[in-house]
């Protein structure tokens, strides 16, 4: 048996290997497990229920929820075998981009998470002249619940059932993926069956990923990178368990012992920071030790030339701190797939070197996701880069330079229908020959390895007419522990400069140890030993950037960008429009 399209993926594992856990939740105290087979025995009760309340082909239903789990999945599955479009919609959207949404993509129902977004969709919903009612996966007072829905289904919809199978082709629209929008309203990426399924065959022979694993889902389902990857999961037939929160992670983690699960740089970041944050609480002489294990592991690329000295090194290494953690996330795991913006290739190498192997892939909502992908083969993968293109995608480089390298081209089964009720803006990125323009900028290392310099809307030239790309510097500058967040200026200036959020929680630890009287964030960026301290960091930077590309000026910032204040996107891009716009006065300071 082979699937073609998404909604056999879970009868695919049925066939294959059924599970006697096959997705499961926290409930409570406790986990509350499905098998596969009471997985379809749900899906089918929730079609039948769909199908009542009068859902036809090509109609559009929104799902909108902060974090995945076994309902998000049954849901999915119960609107795509009678044919109605599943349409997700990210829990951080604000108010007007729902409203856009629920119109735009004319949704007739919405199953919401929590109480907090049923409310916000219920305030939408006066001004969505489609939406009918909206159902929550969570159980509240006097609102209608999913589960409501099930139906013991009869002949007749067993009847319905196979009629609406029968007639959705695997080119057929099964979603519509609103993208977040960093310029302008968010646009509707349609994509089809064959353009996930396709997507998800490629990755499956990728990753080592099987029947006897246990994964885990922390991203929200309503991006495109994680719905493919526990698609592959189920696929797979891996166990996939979803986590309550990311304050419970690690306990969830201890507890469930995954192989595999799927995460954000800024995750990794975080666990870094906090890696330092508490050896730095240590003695003097344990502190040492920390640092050194880190020094070790970020020399780590996977390969046994840097000699017996060095991995006799990684050994003690491993036996003083690295063990430790791969105990706090079970033990057990043997690969984090990272995707939605750049890695720092030191924090690849350290976890890597950790025995946590961590492999950065690249795409976008418009190939479904997955473009290229750093494999687990040695010698097929390489920190740095994104990989390479994945099995059926072709990948091209326009204009190619050596040096620069020039705007991604990509083609393959998985590149999207086009955008929904948008013509011109598909015109715009979609040639007549099946390529499409990805917008970012990249080249090949080693012919193969692909490497993302920057977007192509972000280079800049300065007055001198010198280009510079803003995320290589950027990448350079967060290397350091000390930075959290940054945006780099220079569009028509004379030179470049850069706005800076610190580490606050590093910064405070370094005051401390420097005798730096701390006070609060707003304080310490304008403290001049602070500052000093910060352009030695700058200026390190510097050392490793052509001239025209060295930040000259920076700004201190003491509040974090953040999604809520419409700084930074969804999937924790860098908003360039409103961080340009805030802080225009600290920028137009830098230059006069």
């Amino acid at each position: 048996m082979d699937f073609q399209r998404l909604f056999e993926i879970l009868p695919y594992q049925k066939a294959k290997y059924p599970q006697k856990i096959a997705l499961a939740c926290k409930q409570g105290y406790r986990w509350k497990t499905y098998s596969t087979e009471e997985g379809l025995e749900i899906i089918n009760k929730l079609s039948a229920g769909l199908l009542d309340l009068g859902l036809k082909k090509g109609d559009k239903v929104g799902i909108l929820a902060h974090i995945g789990s076994p309902a998000w999945n049954f849901t999915d599955f119960a609107l795509q075998q009678i044919g109605v479009v599943v349409v997700p919609i990210h829990a951080t959207s604000n108010q007007t981009i729902l409203e856009f949404i629920l119109n735009d993509a004319e949704i007739k129902y919405c199953f919401a998470s929590t109480q907090k977004l049923y409310e916000k969709a219920s305030l939408a919903k006066g001004n969505a002249l489609s939406l009918k009612k909206i159902f929550t996966f969570e159980k509240l007072p006097d609102v209608p619940h999913w589960e409501e829905l099930l139906t013991l289904p009869t002949a007749e919809h067993f009847a319905a059932f196979q009629t609406f199978k029968a007639a959705i082709h695997e080119d057929d629209l099964a979603t519509i993926i609103y993208t977040s929008g960093t310029t302008g309203k968010p646009k509707g990426v349609m994509l089809s069956h064959k353009n996930i399924t396709s997507n998800i065959k490629a990755i499956i022979s990728l990753v080592p990923v099987n029947c006897d694993k246990r994964t885990i889902s922390i991203l929200p389902i309503s991006h495109i990178f994680e719905r493919m990857v526990t698609y592959v999961y189920m696929a797979a037939g891996a166990s996939l368990f979803y986590v309550e929160s990311a304050e419970t992670l690690f306990e969830n983690m201890r507890e469930i012992k995954p192989h595999f699960f799927t995460a954000v740089p800024r995750l990794l970041e975080k666990i870094y920071d906090n890696i330092l944050e508490e050896g730095n609480k240590k003695n003097a002489f344990r502190r040492k030790i920390l640092h050194w294990t880190l020094a070790v592991g970020e020399r780590f690329d996977g390969r046994r030339k840097l000699g017996f000295g060095y991995w006799l090194k990684l050994a003690l290494a491993n036996f003083l701190v690295y063990r430790h953690w791969r105990k706090a996330v079970g033990n057990r795991v043997e690969g984090i797939f990272i995707g939605a913006a750049a890695l720092q290739p030191k924090l690849g190498r350290l976890f890597s070197a950790a025995g946590i192997q961590i492999r950065e892939g690249y795409g976008l909502t418009e190939t479904a996701p997955a473009v290229a992908f750093n494999q687990f083969e040695p010698g097929l993968f390489r920190f740095g880069t994104v990989g390479i293109p994945v099995p059926g995608v072709e990948v091209k480089i326009e204009p190619s330079t050596e040096e620069a390298g020039g705007e991604i081209f990509v083609k393959g089964p998985n590149v999207m229908l086009g955008y929904y009720n948008k013509p011109v803006e598909t015109a715009k990125v979609l040639c007549e020959d099946g390529w499409l323009k990805t917008g970012d900028v990249g080249k090949f290392v080693q012919k193969r390895f692909l490497q993302i310099t920057d977007r192509k809307k972000n280079i800049f030239k300065t007055s001198s007419g010198k280009y510079v790309a803003p995320q290589v510097i950027e990448n350079q500058l967060k290397s350091s522990n000390f930075i959290e967040q940054c945006l780099v200026i220079g569009f028509a200036r004379s030179y470049v400069t850069a706005l800076i959020v610190p580490s606050f929680s590093m910064l405070q630890n370094w005051c401390e140890e420097n005798q730096v009287h701390w006070t609060a964030p707003q304080f310490m960026v304008i403290n001049p030993k602070v500052e000093k301290m910060m352009s030695g960091i700058v200026e390190h930077c510097n050392q490793q950037l052509e001239n025209h590309e060295k930040v000259r000026k920076f700004t201190l910032l003491h509040e974090e960008w953040t999604v809520e204040k419409g700084e930074i996107s969804p999937t924790m891009k860098v908003i360039r429009g409103a961080i340009l716009e805030r802080y225009q006065k600290e920028i137009d300071k830098m230059y006069k």
